[in-house]
């Protein structure tokens, strides 16, 4: 079995189901996993599966993933906007890196138009709802082989 895809996931999205429903749907960060474990297990994948509110804590997480992950899916929710920090330690990374959201930012405010991941990020998958997480897991699967075994 290949070294597990990370699923991260930045700050506020621990309160998936209940923050502003409208923009992010009624599934709980616990739905998204279980999605994504789903999907990649349907590519005889796992998934390390984290969310953090402090960025210093998602930073920590990329740089693990240089060693322990064969690919990376981060959802970095506002700190793509605002996070120097999380480009740089992206740039160290050789794995693909999928940028996933949940909504498509650039059908929201200008702020959200741009992230610094992009930057880095070998695709990006918005504005499906929880599925944008199933969708970047299996993008990762099949940047990594998995797809095809």
């Amino acid at each position: 079995m290949p070294k597990p895809i990370y699923v991260l996931s930045g700050p506020n999205l621990n309160l998936l189901g209940t923050r502003e429903p409208e923009i992010y749907g009624h599934q709980t960060l616990n739905d998204v996993q279980a999605l994504c474990a789903a999907r990649a297990a349907a590519f005889g994948c796992e998934v390390v599966f984290r969310q953090s509110n402090h960025e210093g804590e998602l930073v920590d997480w990329i740089q693990e993933a240089r060693e322990k992950a064969s690919a990376l899916v981060l959802n970095p929710a506002a700190y793509g906007h605002t996070s120097v920090a999380l480009l740089d330690a992206l740039k160290m990374l050789v794995i693909p890196v999928i940028e996933c959201h949940l909504s498509n930012p650039a059908a929201r405010e200008e702020f959200r138009r741009q992230t610094y991941v992009s930057l880095a990020a070998t695709g990006v998958i918005s504005g499906f709802g929880a599925a944008s997480y199933e969708l970047a897991v299996e993008a990762a699967a099949g940047l990594i082989g998995a797809a095809k075994r």
